[in-house]
């Protein structure tokens, strides 16, 4: 998520936000009104899921506003759980908290985010952000993009090298093979990586797989396109729950999340290749000495598709700003710093190892993607900015629908007990579709 600059009274500010929403302010609100423009001695909280940024960096960001910061990390799928808890009850739970791409949907309707409209220009903002569609909604900015993450694919070059593997695969089928042919050779008895564990990530993963094979998850209208078995998503959830049973995938990935994949077994060389990890990854995970045990070795590759490479789907963070917030001018001062170009830039690994934030994608804007590719100091980061301008897609066309949450539940759930041979691909599609026809009545 990316934030800008506001020099306008808290007075002023909370005033307008009501008045642009047509909203009545809450407490909260109110109270930000006896906020004065100096912010000597304010403590914010933020509620973010990556872990903090330098500590010199944050300690410049507190010298310069007077603004300090309590910042928590908090694992994904737990910190939507915590926001949604704090806005139900309305109570305060953070400053600056985590406006996903995927949540932007459920909170224009439910209201648990302060829009931004004005304390950042949109008009403006999109020739500056690629992804800032995903966090707009009918004209309001629910959150700023806080990076520009992408789904991509990965590999061991090294291993792939053991093989006799010279080419890279852009061809699934090729892929396959390949990664077939790094188990028997011995080279890696597990080699890919697929988070099955009952989360957000395995979710995600099946719509990359799913862009693969030619298809999307759910048309303009959000009617499921993965019903049939000669579908792409179908297809998808069958290639994935096969390579989990053949061997492809270790056997502790039924439990394993994303993060703990990319850091426990791509970064310990217990697997040789994510199809669908996050860009950045090899900057702030893989290249990270203190991190990592393949340093040099993992590099970016098109995403193998059916007929050739495949999109690769934009899945981005944002953070706003909750609707109980008590210091929303800080809050915006935050955002703006933590969007600031050379910051986000020095996230992603411009900077080297020291600046970097653990899995970090790319820089939400596309001057903070210009510092990165000309640092030089991340492999593939010129390639990846190319994608992130210019050719990442949408997961879904028509955004994130409101029941996102509960449908993306459905999905991980019943993918997550296919793999564990609970219920078959086939009933595990029928639920899925059957949850999509309930909550789009």
């Amino acid at each position: 998520m990316k934030f800008k600059h506001i020099t306008k009274s808290a007075t002023v500010a909370v005033l307008a936000a009501a008045a642009t929403t047509g909203a009545t302010m809450t407490s909260a609100q109110a109270k930000a009104l006896h906020l004065v423009d100096g912010h000597q001695d304010v403590t914010i909280n933020v509620a973010i899921a990556y872990p903090p940024p330098p500590k010199k960096l944050l300690d410049a960001f507190t010298a310069k506003t007077g603004i300090k910061v309590n910042y928590s990390y908090i694992q994904w799928d737990n910190l939507q759980t915590k926001i949604a808890a704090a806005a139900e009850a309305h109570t305060y739970f953070a400053d600056v908290a985590d406006v996903d791409w995927s949540k932007v949907g459920e909170y224009y309707y439910s209201k648990w985010f302060l829009p931004l409209n004005k304390y950042f220009d949109i008009k403006a903002l999109y020739s500056q952000y690629p992804q800032l569609a995903s966090f707009v909604r009918n004209g309001e900015l629910l959150g700023m993009p806080s990076d520009a993450s992408l789904l991509v694919t990965t590999v061991n070059k090294k291993d792939f090298a053991k093989a006799g593997i010279t080419t890279m695969p852009t061809l699934l089928s090729q892929y396959t093979a390949d990664l077939k042919k790094l188990k028997a050779k011995g080279i890696i008895a597990h080699p890919l990586d697929i988070p099955f564990a009952a989360a957000e990530g395995l979710s995600t993963y099946w719509y990359e797989v799913t862009a693969a094979f030619g298809g999307e998850i759910l048309s303009s209208t959000y009617k499921p396109e993965f019903t049939s078995p000669t579908s792409p998503g179908y297809r998808a959830m069958e290639w994935m729950v096969s390579a989990y049973k053949e061997g492809l995938v270790p056997k502790g990935n039924l439990d394993l999340e994303d993060y703990q994949g990319f850091q426990d077994d791509e970064a310990h060389n217990l697997t040789a290749s994510v199809f669908s990890d996050y860009s950045g990854d090899v900057g702030t995970i893989y290249d990270v000495p203190a991190d990592s045990t393949v340093v040099g070795q993992v590099q970016y590759i098109p995403t193998p598709g059916a007929k050739g490479p495949a999109p690769n789907l934009a899945n981005p963070d944002g953070i706003g700003i909750p609707a109980e917030a008590k210091h929303v001018s800080a809050a915006v001062e935050f955002i703006k710093w933590y969007d600031q170009p050379a910051n986000q830039a020095a996230f992603a690994g411009a900077n080297g190892p020291s600046e970097v934030i653990n899995g970090f994608p790319l820089p939400a804007n596309v001057e903070g993607l210009s510092i990165l590719a000309k640092s030089g100091k991340v492999p593939g980061a010129a390639e990846l900015a190319q994608l992130a301008e210019h050719h990442s897609r949408a997961i879904f066309p028509a955004g994130a629908p409101p029941w996102y949450p509960a449908f993306s539940n459905a999905v991980y759930t019943n993918l997550h007990s296919a793999a564990a041979g609970q219920e078959t691909v086939p009933s595990a599609v029928k639920a899925i579709a059957a949850q999509v026809s309930s909550l789009s009545g």
